[in-house]
């Protein structure tokens, strides 16, 4: 449809959606339909979610490669709050999204990402002082490590989100078409 071909323009414009950048979107050199992963590691602060048992204490961190379940990269600081980058085929049949399961629809997983920075009241709780805590989720020693390429580069509280709420909607309907026909089929 238009909105689906929309949706892949946007999921790969290096400025608006810049999807692509992890999750690749062309064929692989040998032919082989695209895995929309690079199998990288990437850092994004998701809000902590309250579900998760270990999160009531709050000096608990899953700081991905380095810890606190993984210790073989313990050390290496520059791999905190890094997760594996998911590939996106099927997307559309998850119930929940991001390493922690913080968010349940795709579409709030995509509204996430388009305004992480310019709105990050509407993702992350408050402080006693009524301050927000942004990246609740992630020592503030890590933030070096958080992902600042588009759709998040030069944002900031208050600013232009990189996309509107037809342009995620686009998006949306754009991973909805990369569901699987034996999938689809079992729904």
């Amino acid at each position: 449809s238009t909105q689906e071909l929309h949706g892949r323009a946007l999921f790969e414009h290096e400025k608006k959606g810049n999807c692509a950048r992890c999750h690749l979107s062309e064929p692989a050199n040998d032919g082989e339909p695209p895995q929309f992963t690079d199998f990288g590691l990437i850092a994004i602060a998701v809000p902590r979610n309250p579900a998760i048992p270990a999160n009531a204490d709050p000096a608990y961190a899953d700081l991905g490669l380095c810890g606190p379940l993984r210790t073989d990269f313990r050390g290496r600081t520059d791999y905190c709050g890094l997760f594996k980058t998911p590939t996106l085929r099927n997307v559309a049949l998850r119930k929940s999204f991001f390493h922690n399961g913080e968010f349940h629809t795709l579409r709030d997983a995509f509204a996430f990402y388009a305004s992480r920075d310019t709105d990050p009241g509407h993702w992350y709780p408050k402080n006693a002082d009524g301050t927000i805590d942004k990246y609740d989720d992630l020592p503030k020693a890590y933030w070096p490590n958080l992902n600042q390429d588009p759709p998040f580069e030069g944002r900031s509280p208050g600013g232009k989100p990189a996309l509107t709420d037809a342009e995620i909607d686009d998006i949306v309907a754009f991973l909805q078409t990369l569901t699987d026909a034996d999938q689809v089929a079992a729904k």
